[in-house]
């Protein structure tokens, strides 16, 4: 006979997991779930950022690695994150890609420089990726993928109790999976980076950096999306579109010119 109590117990320990991990995100204020400790977090992305470092190719361009460290130790003036010790990084890399890791970590690819074109363009990017790091984002999506996978565990032992059998199972199942990615994790990755811009925004005004110039670096990035066939359905994608994207920093500018204003710009 069936017994309720593992689907009691297992949903008692993901509500007390949830109710437990409540934190807010910085100037957004969006509730989030995190599972993880952020210092165990920040040692995991210290970590994973040294052997990034012996993976990958450092650049020697002096120019622009004293460009990227300049606008790093400028925009981490402004921000409030206790765990972060920030470290800058420019990589060898044609790929025009950046990334965060917590604890600080910031890579930037070589083959972004053509696309940032300048400071304020350079400073977008690394106001993004602080931005991940100090709203603990690789904390909360590890702590979404641990929730589904609790969830599936939960669906799992209720569909067992059904009867339903193997193939019914295995269906549900694969249902469950893509509802999950394509409704729950992808969404909120996007959410993630929409999130991500907009702390940028107001980062890179607070820095004194025009945030005007965060939509001129995005138009260009749409260009060469376009040109290479960057542009897939954003539904499919962990970052929203580039269109999608400028029209919500466009929303937000306001905001952040008054930051700018306040930081000595003219605005």
């Amino acid at each position: 006979m069936f017994s309720s109590k593992p689907l009691r117990g297992a949903a008692f320990v993901l509500t007390t997991l949830m109710l437990g991990a409540c934190a807010t995100a910085p100037e957004t204020g969006r509730q989030q779930l995190l599972m993880v400790d952020t210092e165990r977090e920040a040692q995991l992305g210290i970590g994973a950022f040294e052997k990034k470092k012996k993976q990958t190719p450092i650049s020697n361009n002096r120019d622009a690695n004293q460009q990227l460290q300049s606008v790093g130790r400028r925009l981490a003036r402004v921000v409030q994150a206790p765990n972060a010790h920030w470290e800058f990084v420019l990589f060898e890399d044609k790929e025009p890609n950046a990334f965060a890791l917590p604890g600080g970590k910031v890579g930037v690819n070589t083959g972004i420089l053509p696309i940032t074109k300048d400071e304020a363009g350079l400073a977008t990017v690394v106001a993004h990726e602080i931005a991940h790091v100090s709203a603990h984002h690789g904390a909360e999506r590890t702590s979404q993928e641990v929730a589904a996978q609790v969830g599936g565990s939960l669906l799992s032992i209720a569909l067992s109790a059904t009867g339903l059998g193997g193939l019914g199972e295995n269906l549900a199942m694969q249902a469950f999976g893509l509802g999950t990615q394509y409704g729950l994790l992808l969404p909120y990755s996007r959410m993630q980076e929409s999130e991500a811009d907009q702390i940028g925004l107001l980062y890179m005004a607070r820095a004194g950096y025009d945030p005007r110039e965060a939509i001129a670096f995005w138009q260009r990035f749409d260009v060469y999306n376009s040109t290479h066939g960057g542009n897939g359905p954003e539904f499919l994608s962990t970052h929203p579109l580039d269109a999608t994207r400028i029209g919500e920093l466009q929303k937000h500018l306001p905001q952040a010119l008054a930051e700018y204003r306040k930081a000595g710009g003219a605005g």
